[in-house]
């Protein structure tokens, strides 16, 4: 794998390397090779107990989205060939029934 390692002179003679995303795997050296090393080193140290597990978390609006009724449903007739038919049908009978309810 590889990480992203930030490599900072502190001092003339003085390097400080951290691994980005780790906060306890920092190391220093004299050198930026020396640093390097010494990070790579933590780092190794570090995951040879650990494991890097990627997970999904989902937002509030995400998760309102999974209860909405409405959008679990969303799109159930978009390739039904029959769906304009049935429009129609629901609109003829709306008419039907407004003519009716004004007589």
């Amino acid at each position: 794998m590889q990480y992203q390692i930030l490599l900072q002179k502190s001092s003339e003679q003085h390097f400080v390397a951290s691994v980005v995303g780790f906060s306890d795997a920092v190391a220093d050296g004299t050198t930026e090779q020396e640093a390097v090393e010494k990070v790579k080193a933590a780092m190794k140290e570090q995951l040879a107990t650990a494991k890097i597990l990627t997970v999904e978390v989902s937002t509030h609006a995400e998760e309102k989205k999974e209860i909405d009724p409405w959008i679990k449903r969303a799109g159930v007739f978009a390739d039904d060939p029959t769906w304009d038919d049935f429009l129609e049908e629901i609109e003829s009978y709306r008419k039907q029934v407004d003519e009716e309810t004004m007589v």
